[in-house]
Parts: structure tokens; C-alpha cells; sequence
């Protein structure tokens, strides 16, 4: 009998295990949930971010992250910077693949200046239920929604 498990997967960023400090206080929170968050900025940030990495397109994907991201990224070697860059094509999948993901599963939380995108699916096997959960959190700037882990 094969036992039900969980799976954990993390958005590309979280690969880079970078905490960055809050900003400013949490403001109330809002809750986006299904399609409206490919309306947000986030959430076109999120999407554009997973096309690119899927076509291969890094640096046009990093340029999506904060600049303290992308110096931390610039500071790593380079054998562990195309060590990560794999994984990161391997984990990811097309626009409207993802897009069709964050209509069905996802829920964009807004916290001031500050965002979080987790897209959590649930999959029901003849062996139990199978949970596939991507993270990825943003800063909200006059630049934009900025990828931060």
C-alpha cells in the first residue's frame, strides 16, 4: 500500500533562501482569490516572472526581483547560480498554464506595501491527496510589484 504524501513546491525565488526585512508595519491585510489576481500587479508580475523562466529567459526574469534581490543574486558564484537557474527552468511551467493554476487555486494576500501569492492544489489520488503548494512574495513600489522570495 503506497503511502498518500505531500509535495512542497517553491516558487524560484524561495530557491534563493532570501529574507529581506519588512519595510514599514503590516497595514490591514486583502485577500485576492482566483482570477482577480491576474489583474493585480502581482499577479502579472507572478505570471510574466514563470513564462520567463520556463523559456529560459533569466535575467529578464531577475530583472522582475527587487534590487537587493538581484545583488544578492549577482553576489553568488556562478556554478550555484546555474545550479539554481536549472532547477528553476525544471520547476517551471508555461504562462497559461500558471495563469490557469492561480484562477483555480490561488489567493494573493496584500499587507501594505508588501504582497504574498500562494497558489495551493490539491490533488486526489486513488492513494490519498497529493498537495502542491508554490509561495512567492512581493514588494508593492512605484516600481511595481517586485519579487522578494
Amino acid at each position: 500500500m503506497r503511502i498518500p504524501h505531500r509535495r512542497a513546491v517553491v516558487a524560484p525565488f524561495a530557491l534563493l533562501a532570501v529574507l529581506l526585512p519588512a519595510a514599514a508595519a503590516a497595514a490591514d491585510s486583502t485577500e485576492v482569490r482566483g482570477a482577480a489576481i491576474l489583474e493585480h500587479p502581482c499577479g502579472q508580475t507572478a505570471v510574466k516572472h514563470m513564462g520567463l523562466l520556463h523559456a529560459g529567459k533569466f535575467d529578464e526574469a531577475f530583472a522582475l526581483a527587487t534590487p537587493e534581490v538581484q545583488a544578492q543574486w549577482q553576489a553568488m558564484p556562478a556554478p550555484e547560480r546555474k545550479r539554481i537557474f536549472k532547477a528553476m527552468k525544471d520547476m517551471s511551467e508555461t504562462e497559461a498554464a500558471f495563469s490557469a493554476e492561480i484562477k483555480s487555486y490561488g489567493v494573493l494576500v496584500i499587507e501594505g506595501d508588501a504582497a504574498t501569492l500562494t497558489v495551493e492544489k490539491k490533488t486526489k489520488t486513488e492513494n490519498g491527496t497529493v498537495t502542491e503548494t508554490q509561495t512567492q512574495r512581493y514588494a508593492i513600489g512605484a516600481e511595481g510589484c517586485r519579487i522578494t522570495t
